[in-house]
Formats: structure tokens, sequence, C-alpha cells
């Protein structure tokens, strides 16, 4: 699979985020779910840091350099010092989608040579341009798993939780079909 293909799906969850945010008052975004794991909130605001220092930081490093060593990312670390549980949700939501807009207008005009320039991330190993859309969309649907199992938790009612359902149930690629 071409990674071109995967970059309309990298569209979905910012919109099942905000439909999500929008449907929820205030003191329900920070609720967590009993079991441990983010609020709508800090989905928010890790999504949008990940989003730019993680995934952008890759894509800018690959299209900068050859063989770079990638930068990870400590999402709990982050979240924790950042106190996202502080911060407000559609400010983080905002700032998510506008840095999953310029990955995507960064990724869309790439010629199919420059997919192929890679690096290394710890604990990953080897990764590829073309590797990042897939990752990407991995993300977005463990993400979207949790905010489904939240949601059942503390609004089962709430409009958005069958279409993140079916965001989150779509079987992501393997590394296979996206070389």
């Amino acid at each position: 699979m071409d990674p071109h293909d995967l970059l309309s799906s990298l569209e979905d969850l910012p919109g099942l985020l905000q439909r999500t945010v929008d449907g929820l008052a205030e003191g329900d975004l920070r609720l967590r779910p009993a079991a441990g794991g983010f609020a709508v909130v800090e989905q928010a605001w890790h999504l949008a840091d990940l989003e730019a220092e993680g995934f952008g930081a890759r894509i800018a490093s690959l299209l900068r350099e050859e063989d770079v060593e990638l930068p990870d990312f400590d999402g709990a670390g982050v979240a924790k010092a950042r106190r996202y549980q502080d911060l407000d949700a559609v400010d983080g939501l905002w700032r998510f989608q506008q840095a999953r807009a310029a990955n995507l207008a960064t990724l869309r005009p790439l010629p199919p040579e420059a997919w192929g320039r890679s690096g290394r991330q710890a604990g990953v190993g080897p990764v590829t341009l073309a590797d990042l859309p897939r990752m990407m969309l991995e993300h977005d649907r463990s993400h979207a798993r949790e905010l489904v199992n939240l949601l059942a938790e503390i609004a089962p009612g709430h409009p958005a939780l069958p279409l993140v359902r079916a965001f989150a149930e779509l079987a992501p690629p393997t590394s296979a079909q996206v070389a």
C-alpha cells in the first residue's frame, strides 16, 4: 500500500475528537476512566503534543537529514510535567488539528523517492518516512479505542460514540501493506 493511501484516514481522528469534546460538559472532559488512563482533555493535549513534537519532528528530521536518530516522545512524562488535566480541552484539540494539518500538508506532496528516507528511533528500530503514516494511524486508532471505553463509561449515549467506535475497530494496515 502506498503511504499516500493512508493520509486521508489521518484526517479522521481530529474531527472525531472535535465531536467528542463538543458533546461533553466541561467537568466530563476531565473525568478519567475508572481503570486508569487519560481524560478527554488529556487525550487532546497528548495528541497535540505528540503530533507536533513526536511525529512532526520525525517527519522534519527524516526530510532534512540522512540516517538520523529520531526523537522519542514520553507521553506519560509530558502529560504529567505539563499538567494536561489543568489545561483547556478546546485549546488542545485546536493544537492537535493544526499540527495534524501541518503534517499532512508536508506528507501529501512528497515524491515516491522521499518515502524511503530512514532513521532510527529508540525502542522502535529503523523507521522510514513511509512507516510514519501507518504509525500515526495505529496511534490514532489506539486513542480512539481509549475514547470508546471512556465514553462508554462516562457518557454512554454520547452521539460521537458510534463514530469513534467504527474508526477504532478498523483494522490498521500492517507494515507489509505499507511497504
